[in-house]
């Protein structure tokens, strides 16, 4: 048998190389070789942190005689949803459905076509009420294709038809400041006001909605948007959900009150993250909030960083194929590290009890104020180097050109506005590494690992993501060739993702994307941004960045990219949370601030006031007047051979102010531009 994925780039196709399974990567051949057997396909889609795509695979992939059913009856397709999020959404979309839900591991059954006829998500080795074995489920599968392979295939078709039916860009819909006023409405009707957040369980970090409160509170003073955002995220902070030990948060709750998490940690999940923690901590001084995001930046470095200078993935969510056993602690553990005094001292103060609050008696580490900060500092420091003692969990270090951006972007903005500037040191260099091992030919790669390109094309997303980080990481250094790069990338995106004849709608692949059996284009937000809302967003701050030549053209092409996710916006705001900041940002102006000035310390000063005072989504650059390659310090003198801040909202601008206390009133002034 051909061990055809252990050249992969994937951490989590190579976990599958050993497998007995005949697998095959998402390729024309597989697709081939089903044609040619006159087989279905099944596919199995998955990623390396996922808790249940391990069960899964020990379970069935692994089982010689599961293996030899799917051999003889399949052609067998591994695909990771991290490297080719097209394939992933095209075949979620029929799975939900099909099914009413989705998730992963995903398992689908195509015809030779791609076109799928029964798709389900994880299916157990033994029966289970309202759930078949996998194995029974192949052999009913193999039968029915043997026996009516005409009529599945008539159903397959079908189903693509449908689906494409149901795809089409929304109609066009006013987004304007009463929208924003409704969509913290609904927000608010949605909130968990006794635990923080949104819905029930199991219960998301919503790191982008909680963006747009902060934003939508700074413009409008809105007392219940910060009540929200700081609620969920002091929850968040004091959670199991968060790593109280060495910072990070992991990818989701399992209960309504953030105590139990799902293990696995996920890159992009903390970059919102610190972005929305230090923004809040430059809003409100919360020191509960400035402690996290500098764990949590701390955590990036240490912990996600890859020897190229990138971020890696994910850590996942099992340790020696165990849910927890890295992060959980009983009493006596406590005990065994610390002592008697300092054993129960901790365990009063992070809830571990002797039932537990996870399995088998352990408990996750949850955090209430400490009495005696010099005592909390050492226990912390002390079960750190404990649990670093301890298994830990994999590292899937491949590096997602789109969590890359992200990444870059929070660094950035947390860097400056909490005077961190080894991370802004560090998002260089990540986007050196992802800038130098992805882009080829002026189009991106999704993905890489050890330094080595894997072949998917990069998506909207991977486009949108990074612009924002090289656009964040010019304002934080003044270094032009950032927002060459940015513009570059902004410019591909446009010429090669929009639907034609519909302004402000695009496709998550390119047109000269392989083709699907549909082309995917979902402007939703989920977990991460959409390819399209993020596209917007590096578009609203590139408007004020570039020079006259594009900066109409990108302003407009945001405002008809959210006029075109109006609808979404108005119904499912949840849902829209990087839409939402957009829009913010855009009747903000968006706020840009301009500080002209050789390098010395009252451009500092200056500089330090607007990280600190100018709102989320404003643009903030310093550097010489009229420096080559920066448009927005063009024509910024000095004023009376001082360094001078220019504040400007939109097309609109105040008069150059000298000190800083001026400068502290023209950003506390609040406009609507308009979208």
């Amino acid at each position: 048998m051909a061990n055809r994925l252990a050249a992969a780039t994937s951490p989590y196709l190579l976990q599958h190389a050993e497998n007995p399974v005949d697998w095959w990567p998402w390729s024309a051949e597989a697709l081939a070789e089903a044609k040619r057997r006159d087989v279905p396909i099944l596919l199995s889609i998955g990623y390396a942190a996922c808790h249940w795509c391990h069960v899964m695979a020990h379970e069935s992939f692994e089982d010689a005689e599961t293996a030899r059913l799917m051999n003889e009856h399949f052609v067998n397709i591994k695909v990771d949803r991290e490297e080719r999020p097209d394939i992933d959404a095209v075949y979620m979309t029929a799975t939900q459905a099909m099914t009413g839900q989705g998730g992963w591991p995903m398992t689908c059954f195509l015809t030779p076509d791609g076109e799928p006829f029964h798709c389900g998500t994880y299916y157990p080795p033994e029966p289970r009420p309202g759930m078949p074995s996998f194995q029974h489920l192949l052999v009913a599968v193999a039968q029915a294709w043997q026996e009516r392979r005409d009529e599945l295939r008539e159903g397959a078709g079908k189903i693509v038809e449908h689906l494409a039916g149901q795809l089409g860009p929304l109609p066009p819909a006013p987004v304007d400041a009463g929208v924003l006023d409704a969509a913290l409405l609904k927000l608010t009707g949605e909130a968990d006001r006794a635990r923080g957040g949104f819905g029930g369980a199991p219960k998301f970090p919503p790191s982008m909605v909680l963006e747009f409160l902060l934003r939508h509170h700074e413009r409008t003073g809105s007392a219940e948007a910060l009540s929200l955002v700081e609620s969920c995220a002091e929850a968040m902070a004091r959670g199991g959900i968060h790593d109280q030990l060495a910072g990070g948060f992991a990818r989701y709750s399992v209960d309504a009150s953030w105590v139990v998490p799902h293990f696995e940690k996920m890159l992009y999940d903390n970059a919102l993250l610190l972005r929305v923690y230090a923004h809040l901590a430059r809003r409100t001084g919360s020191a509960l909030a400035a402690e996290v995001a500098r764990m949590t930046g701390e955590f990036l470095l240490a912990r996600l960083r890859t020897e190229q200078g990138g971020f890696a993935a994910s850590l996942d969510a099992d340790t020696l194929g165990e849910e927890g056993l890295t992060y959980v602690w009983t009493p006596a553990q406590l005990r065994e590290v610390l002592g008697d005094d300092d054993g129960a001292w901790a365990a009063e103060l992070f809830s571990v009890t002797e039932s537990g609050t996870f399995e088998h008696g352990a408990s996750v580490l949850q955090l209430r104020d400490p009495d005696d900060r010099e005592r909390f500092e050492r226990v912390r420091s002390a079960l750190l180097a404990a649990r670093d003692e301890r298994p830990q969990p994999g590292r899937d270090d491949k590096v997602i050109a789109a969590w890359n951006g992200l990444a870059i972007t929070a660094l950035c903005e947390a860097g400056v506005a909490l005077d961190e500037p080894h991370w802004v040191t560090a998002a260089q260099e990540a986007a050196s590494a992802v800038l130098g091992i992805h882009l080829r030919d002026n189009r991106l790669r999704r993905s890489s690992r050890d330094g080595t390109a894997g072949d998917a094309a990069g998506v909207l997303e991977d486009y949108g993501c990074l612009a924002e980080g090289l656009l964040a990481l010019h304002q934080a250094t003044g270094d032009p060739r950032w927002l060459t790069e940015a513009v570059n990338l902004l410019d591909t995106a446009l010429a090669n993702f929009a639907v034609a004849d519909t302004p402000g709608a695009y496709h998550d692949t390119a047109d000269d994307a392989e083709v699907l059996v549909h082309r995917p284009s979902d402007p939703t937000d989920n977990a991460s941004p959409s390819g399209a809302s993020a596209l917007t967003n590096a578009l609203v701050t590139a408007s004020v960045l570039v020079g006259p030549d594009r900066s109409a053209r990108y302003r407009a092409a945001a405002e008809e990219a959210v006029h075109r996710t109006g609808q979404l916006i108005a119904k499912a705001p949840r849902f829209a949370g990087h839409w939402l900041t957009a829009a913010e940002a855009l009747l903000a102006g968006p706020v840009q601030v301009a500080i002209a000035g050789p390098d010395s310390t009252e451009r500092d000063l200056l500089r330090a006031v607007a990280a600190r005072r100018a709102h989320g989504g404003a643009v903030v650059l310093a550097g010489e007047p009229d420096a080559e390659g920066v448009p927005l310090l063009a024509d910024r003198p000095l004023v009376a051979g001082q360094a001078a801040a220019y504040v400007c909202r939109g097309y609109v601008c105040d008069r150059p102010v000298t000190s800083p206390d001026d400068l502290v009133s023209a950003l506390s002034a609040r406009s609507e531009q308009g979208i």
